[in-house]
């Protein structure tokens, strides 16, 4: 537990978060094999809108393991920083890309394992450099966090961005853009990430002070978390049938981690306590994870084209993925560069 100095208990926040990145990773290939065997039985896609999959066991045997993942990723946020929890979320996208490598056919080269490397190394610079105290120990403290203008004018913006995507973008260029449906999930993360910090806080004091269920927020924030979840289930769905898990997972970490490291900085402030050694270090060890991520992916010889499950319309996107592993790298630059 936190003790009275509101210091992080780091070594059970890492064991959590170590352990939902392995039962993520091998979700995602439960789930992907389901929609693979639903496209080749002649189900309607779920790019195409169908929901064949809620049929099929081994899809909610994936989403169960999710679900115990995601379980282990909430309780983490109670004991350390989102700054550490969310970049961790790399290792699942590592273990999903060997496990793809054994169950999907999707090749792993050196340069990919050297990748794999990378991201155990970003990872343990993560941990030495993390964020001792926390800045928001109280639902008090996440109101006055919450309503502070910074953070106002930030969260419209986002959710302004997730409308134009879900709106717009989705429906007419979805399906022959990887870019769209993920960044709808990654921006997402803000208000995943900020609802399930809130009832961290709320778990811890119930037992303590009952009181706390009565307050607003409480309820406000588990009903933004469901919102957010589900939506994202949705698109993640769409995203892994229409496009290659190889290109899915980096740039969705990408993005996503992007998204809360932003969340972060603006609402919980975790980095005040740091001294600017670890900032720098926390931000080369991100930047270690997103070129490991990006040689676990970049460099594969099954990304030049789409998902070989895909339909004949889907299967005509490969000139589109080409431009968008473009895009990717550009995603990348833009890291080293700002």
């Amino acid at each position: 537990l936190l003790t009275s100095t509101t210091e992080y208990n780091l070594w059970l926040g890492l064991t959590l978060a170590l352990l939902s990145a392995f039962l993520i990773g091998g979700s995602v290939i439960l789930k992907k094999k389901a929609l693979l065997r639903l496209a080749n039985n002649g189900e309607t896609r779920a790019s195409d809108g169908g929901h064949g999959y809620l049929k099929d066991w081994l899809w909610w045997g994936g989403l169960l393991t999710m679900g115990g993942g995601e379980a282990c990723n909430f309780a983490a946020y109670m004991f350390a920083p989102a700054t550490l929890v969310t970049p961790l979320g790399a290792l699942s996208v590592l273990i999903s890309a060997v496990l793809s490598s054994y169950l999907l056919g999707e090749m792993l080269n050196v340069v990919g394992k050297l990748g794999c490397l990378l991201c155990i190394l970003g990872s343990v610079l993560l941990v030495i450099h993390a964020p001792q105290e926390q800045e928001v120990t109280s639902l008090q403290d996440m109101t006055g966090k919450l309503l502070e203008p910074g953070f106002l004018v930030y969260i419209s913006l986002v959710l302004l961005l997730c409308a134009v995507l879900v709106l717009y973008c989705s429906p007419r260029i979805g399906r022959s853009n990887i870019l769209v449906y993920i960044s709808i999930c990654s921006l997402l993360g803000a208000f995943t990430v900020s609802s399930v910090k809130g009832l961290a806080i709320v778990i811890q004091t119930v037992v303590s002070d009952a009181s706390v269920l009565a307050y607003p927020l409480t309820w406000i924030l588990l009903f933004v978390l469901i919102i957010s979840i589900v939506t994202q289930v949705n698109y993640l769905n769409k995203s892994l049938d229409t496009f290659n898990t190889l290109l899915v997972y980096p740039i969705y970490y990408v993005l996503f981690t992007s998204v809360v490291l932003c969340t972060s900085i603006i609402l919980f402030q975790e980095w005040r306590s740091m001294a600017p050694v670890d900032i720098v270090a926390t931000l080369g060890a991100f930047a270690v994870i997103v070129v490991g991520v990006a040689m676990l992916h970049l460099f594969k010889d099954s990304v030049a084209g789409p998902d070989k499950s895909c339909s004949s319309d889907c299967a005509n996107t490969g000139q589109h993925l080409k431009i968008n592993h473009n895009l990717y790298t550009l995603l990348l630059s833009v890291f080293f560069f700002n």
